[in-house]
């Protein structure tokens, strides 16, 4: 997307060196990969368990990996979701905390999803049990659908197909007030302990902390080539594969085209576009006007999957407030070159102990195009 353009990077130069003809030819928007924003609970999902799946691929969940698939075959009432296990990271998330709680946020939007339409959902997480290391192909959960006159729509439902992970700099001269931190947090109806703060000192703490967190990811080879992996360069690539970290866009577009961005100059910690995405998260994470966070007092998948719909909730409760919200929880991976932020982080943000399970970064953007998806037919089993 154009707020993707690292790019800074390269200025006016590089529009002009893809010439009149190269960049002439350059398809700058997906035509496909945007199709499930627009297609979420129309009359060809006549099922409702599909009416209300059509909305949970839409869930916030980490790198956009989409790691759910779906099956419907056991009985028509019945939705039993399981992990993908092609989709997880295992280098910047080595127990899949992030994939869980991912998954935790795609029950709870199908669940909203089936309230608004009259329905109540029962679910049972983790029939089979679960491993607290790692994912495996046993059920996440499984859920059975049934008529309840009495369910009605979540008021934060309306603001689904306008939700954002808002990745863009936000607006210095824009303060996040303390009642909008206070409506945010009471607003959203939290299962597990959450907190936001507009503290001058917490936030240029935080500012820092984030930047600096990001950079050991891009700095650390294989947890950033982790994310190279799944990063999409043009609107064909995203339309062919809609999913990960979607880089078009006029600016993305021509730096693709004339070879300046590619995933071998990615990769080069040497190469501009290396230095340009270290100069694109510097704007994101100094631009941070406030900071909400959520912390549990364990660490199960049973947690992981509270903080999954908590984490839509907040997004949801953001977007009705007019404000923006991107996940900036680099500090809570897991990998060893993690450790040392992820302590301070704990320290700071659970010195009563616990796990800090998700970490946000709050202000004032643009509006955005929404992220790529599959849509739901594609990860049914």
């Amino acid at each position: 997307m154009e707020r993707r353009h690292f790019l800074s990077l390269m200025g006016g130069s590089v529009v002009l060196a893809a010439g009149t003809g190269a960049f002439a030819r350059i398809s700058r928007t997906p035509q496909t990969a945007h199709l499930p924003w627009q297609q979420a609970g129309t009359a060809i999902y006549a099922d409702p368990r599909m009416h209300a799946l059509s909305y949970a691929v839409l869930t916030p969940n980490p790198h956009n990996k989409q790691p759910w698939l779906v099956d419907l075959t056991q009985s028509p009432d019945t939705v039993v979701l399981r992990a993908d296990l092609g989709r997880l990271l295992p280098e910047t998330d080595p127990f899949s905390r992030q994939i869980t709680i991912g998954l935790g946020g795609f029950l709870a939007l199908m669940t909203m999803a089936a309230n608004a339409q009259g329905y109540a959902v029962d679910i049972e997480l983790f029939p089979e049990g679960f491993d607290g290391e790692a994912l495996d192909q046993r059920q996440i959960a499984r859920a059975v659908f049934r008529k309840d006159p009495t369910v009605t729509a979540d008021l934060l439902f309306a603001y689904v197909l306008t939700r954002r992970s808002l990745k863009e700099p936000y607006d210095l001269t824009r303060p996040v007030s303390t009642k909008t931190l206070d409506v945010l947090r009471s607003g959203a109806g939290m299962q597990v302990p959450s907190d936001a703060s507009n503290d001058p000192a917490l936030v240029h703490r935080f500012r820092n902390i984030t930047q600096a967190a990001l950079e050991i990811e891009l700095r650390t080879p294989r947890t950033w080539k982790e994310s190279v992996d799944v990063m999409r360069l043009g609107a064909r690539a995203v339309d062919a594969n809609p999913d990960g970290i979607d880089l078009t866009g006029r600016f993305n577009e021509a730096l693709h085209a004339t070879g300046l961005l590619s995933e071998q100059t990615l990769l080069d910690s040497s190469s501009r576009a290396f230095q340009g995405g270290l100069d694109y998260n510097e704007g994101l994470c100094q631009t941070a006007m406030a900071y909400v966070w959520l912390k549990t007092p364990g660490n199960t998948r049973l947690d992981q999957i509270a903080v999954g719909a908590d984490w839509l909730r907040l997004n949801l409760t953001a977007t009705s407030l007019g404000l923006g919200i991107q996940p900036m929880s680099q500090a809570l991976q897991e990998f060893p070159e993690m450790k040392g932020l992820y302590r301070e982080v704990h320290e700071r943000l659970a010195p009563e102990g616990g796990t800090v399970q998700m970490l946000g970064r709050l202000g004032y953007g643009p509006q955005v195009s929404p992220a790529p998806r599959w849509p739901i037919e594609e990860k049914l089993v």
